[in-house]
């Protein structure tokens, strides 16, 4: 295995000497006591606006013991009660195990207006001194305040917690209930919440609070925030990549990223998922973490170009992640709704359509992929639940082709075609970005790393799987499609991966010296997919050149304009290659 270089913590650098960042609970404390008494006012009021996720022992114990004031008015006290909150979000939740529907609810559906009201009028009546306002919805109780502090958190850091039983979901107190439930609830409800709320107040706001690290708490003012997400847009980045192990994973990732030797494997390397990212912003030496999904939503224009912004919204539509299976299992055989199905039944515009690219395999790599005769669907679900229900095997390769894959490999996988990947391979997955939505159809009789079996989603597949997409069809519509668009000295670009039903775009590029790309007004996501180092620059100067190492994804803003990419330090004078995404139009 090569030794790794691989970066695991990318930053942006907003400040070469940090000037607008506060870290540790006293230094906090301090700065916002200084904050009200520098006012002439004689009465103040500091909201502090809480994500999903943020651990309230920690923040808002801390505040209430160190900050000055004579009210504090937490808003969870404001909801409604649990179990009128538990039905409100029913209908969107389903009885489902894993999927939801997209709520369509707002946070102000989750106060009393009673209890509002009277708050409200408690507020009023003082005359003087500091009222702190904390928690969810804070923001929406007083419109004339003086201080607005927006507490926010990434999603991969609230799964986390979540797993270890340390925060509960919007109005409830489930914190002890299973990961599972409490993430679709994330999902489903209260990042949809959240997210409502935040684009509503975040650059009302005075300072953003990163509680990230809980024993390294940052106050940063979001004036510094947003000069970080404006540079973001002007040039080459990565969010913080995150890794997770698996039933099937393997052990790839642990070399090549330079991860935990110890750990049982790595399934999933998440290097470019930027709803559940952070990104990084460096204030001198002090790093401050929050949600890459801000950019999108803050800077979409800038970041995915008009047109994508115009097509999508304030959604980036391009994942990339990485799926370790070397030594490890076959993933699970699944398949992924046509965009009808899951804007009917889970309320999402687009669906994942997707390809794998072969970063790595073994001789004896595999995947299945499509279906082996049209006309066996029902065949093949007949069979899947009799295995289910006797619990024994199920003979895939009855049903399913398997395709002997090699490095560079690159297959189409639209959604409704049955696929997955097999042992010893490493797939650089390319997709659209709704992630959640995989319909499990067979997982080899195991279990999940929790000893619980894996939800299985049959009724769910039935309804969408394509048997047309059979033997030939796969021949001729996803099997390593690669055309020539063009060559030079020194490089050659190849039309690659997804097919006519897809709205992405892939092409690679091998070269041993310098490429031209030029983003064209769209947003490129590309993958060093061979060669040790590369160094992203501006012909003309318009960002500071940009490193890249092997298996590293990066984004290309669509404001970035025209860029290059040439081999450095032990990669010059070989043969580098990228993968480039973007939206086709």
């Amino acid at each position: 295995m090569r030794r790794s270089n691989y970066d695991k913590y990318p930053f942006i650098q907003v400040e070469n000497e940090n000037n607008s960042c506060i870290v540790s609970w006293s230094a906090i404390s301090q700065e916002l006591n200084a904050r009200i008494k520098s006012s002439n006012k004689t009465k103040h009021i500091i909201l502090v606006e809480c994500y999903q996720g943020v651990i309230h022992n920690d923040v808002a114990i801390t505040l209430q013991n160190t900050l000055e004031h004579v009210l504090w008015i937490s808003t969870e006290s404001l909801f409604k009660d649990e179990i009128v909150i538990q039905k409100m979000i029913h209908p969107d939740m389903t009885d489902d195990l894993v999927f939801g529907y997209f709520t369509r609810l707002k946070i102000k559906d989750y106060f009393d207006e009673s209890k509002l009201k009277a708050s409200l009028e408690e507020v009023d009546k003082l005359d003087r001194g500091t009222v702190i306002v904390y928690g969810t919805g804070a923001s929406l109780l007083v419109k004339d305040f003086d201080l607005l502090i927006y507490a926010d958190m990434p999603r991969w850091e609230i799964q986390q917690r979540m797993r270890k039983n340390e925060v509960d979901n919007l109005g409830v107190k489930n914190r002890n209930n299973d990961f599972i439930n409490k993430y679709k609830q994330g999902y489903f409800i209260d990042w949809r919440v959240c997210d409502r709320l935040k684009k509503a107040v975040y650059n009302h706001s005075d300072y953003v609070l990163d509680t990230t690290i809980r024993e390294e708490p940052k106050l940063v003012k979001t004036k510094a925030i947003n000069e970080g997400l404006t540079k973001a847009i002007t040039r080459p980045f990565r969010v913080v990549p995150f890794f997770d192990p698996g039933p099937w994973g393997g052990q790839w990732l642990k070399e090549i990223c330079d991860l935990d030797k110890t750990a049982v494997n790595y399934a999933w390397g998440f290097d470019c998922v930027p709803e559940e990212n952070s990104l990084l912003l460096a204030f001198g030496e002090v790093k401050v973490e929050i949600p890459s999904i801000n950019l999108v939503f803050f800077r979409a224009k800038e970041l995915l170009g008009e047109q994508v912004q115009a097509r999508f919204g304030d959604e980036f539509p391009i994942r990339f992640d990485l799926l370790d299976t070397m030594s490890g299992g076959n993933l699970s055989l699944q398949v992924h709704p046509l965009t009808g199905y899951i804007q009917e039944q889970f309320g999402m515009h687009y669906t994942q359509d997707e390809s794998y690219y072969i970063l790595d395999a073994a001789p004896d790599a595999g995947v299945y992929l499509g279906m082996k005769k049209k006309g066996t669907k029902r065949e093949l679900f007949d069979s899947l639940e009799s295995a289910y229900n006797e619990n024994s095997l199920f003979d895939v390769e009855q049903y399913v082709n398997r395709w002997p894959v090699k490095k560079h490999d690159h297959l189409s996988i639209p959604a409704g075609t049955i696929h997955c990947s097999g042992a010893n391979t490493v797939v650089l997955e390319i997709s659209a970005t709704p992630y959640l939505f995989t319909f499990k159809m067979w997982d080899w009789n195991r279990v999940g790393l929790d000893g619980k079996p894996r939800p299985i989603h049959l009724n769910h597949a039935k309804n969408v799987l394509q048997d047309a997409r059979h033997e030939e069809w796969v021949k001729q519509n996803a099997l390593d499609i690669v055309r020539e668009i063009g060559s030079g000295a020194g490089w050659k670009e190849e039309r690659t991966g997804l097919n006519h039903l897809q709205f992405i775009e892939t092409r690679r590029h091998w070269f041993t010296e310098k490429v031209q790309h030029d983003t064209n007004g769209n947003l490129n996501v590309l993958n060093l997919v061979q060669g040790r180092e590369v160094i992203v620059e501006s012909p003309e100067n318009m960002f500071v050149p940009f490193s890249v190492h092997y298996a590293e994804t990066f984004i290309i803003p669509a404001a970035a304009g025209a860029y290059t990419i040439k081999p450095v330090g032990e990669a010059q004078g070989t043969e580098c290659a990228t993968i480039k995404a973007y939206v086709r139009f």
